[in-house]
């Protein structure tokens, strides 16, 4: 039975975690397990999550961080340390319900073909919450092709969060060296892999809008990947 953890970054997620955890644990996938990723949440989310370690023995696990400092930082401390506790198989995915968890046995099925499988909103069969507006699917949509286009990712769904990898491929890439945060290290980790010569897989998902607490989205974070996706394609291009 081959062990699989999945990352999930937490930050005020109090209402979203017990439902997506509930969710996660009741596909009946064995060797499933959880590794929540608290930034010290001023809601509790921390607390709730050592709840539900409570409650489900052997099956999640929680690292508390210090603050907040990005979802980039958050992930490589907990792929890090699902990489440490012996994961055959490391997940990511976001905390606030927008991931549907019931798309992850048919991702784990296409691992079977590849190093690294996305749950895709732009590939046939995928797509967006219906209620979102017109310049934010649009904003969404660009962003991927401009990621895709500068740095030739030979996938639909660059920033995509949903996401699964054979313990091989996260080992030989320099994760723990990337200075990204919001979606671009999302990129930054696709575009590693990639130049590292892994086979990726893409899996159509829905990608609901969140119905409990805040987006963490921002002009600031948006602003700083159209920079960044530039400067990966110099750094890698150096090296």
């Amino acid at each position: 039975m081959i062990k699989i953890i999945q990352v999930i970054p937490t930050y005020n997620e109090s209402e979203n975690l017990p439902i997506l955890t509930s969710a996660l644990l009741s596909l009946g996938i064995e060797g499933l397990n959880l590794l929540v990723v608290d930034d010290n949440s001023p809601d509790g989310t921390g607390e709730i999550a050592e709840d539900l370690a409570e409650k489900y023995p052997g099956r999640i696990a929680v690292l508390h961080r210090q603050g907040k400092e990005g979802l980039g930082r958050a992930y490589i401390h907990g792929l890090r340390h699902a990489l440490d506790l012996g994961a055959d198989v490391i997940g990511m995915m976001d905390a606030d319900l927008s991931h549907p968890p019931d798309r992850l046995p048919a991702m784990l099925a296409a691992l079977e073909n590849a190093d690294v499988v996305i749950g895709s909103r732009y590939v046939p069969g995928g797509s967006v919450d219906e209620t979102w507006p017109l310049f934010r699917k649009f904003l969404s949509w660009f962003g991927n092709a401009y990621a895709r286009a500068i740095l030739r990712l030979p996938v639909r769904d660059a920033t995509g969060g949903f996401r699964l990898w054979r313990r091989e491929a996260l080992e030989a890439i320099p994760f723990e060296g990337s200075r990204s945060n919001g979606y671009v290290f999302q990129v930054e980790l696709n575009y590693m892999a990639h130049l590292a010569g892994f086979k990726f897989a893409e899996v159509p998902i829905y990608f609901a809008e969140r119905t409990h607490g805040a987006s963490k989205m921002s002009f600031r974070i948006q602003v700083e990947a159209a920079g960044r996706v530039w400067q990966l394609r110099r750094l890698y291009r150096q090296k």
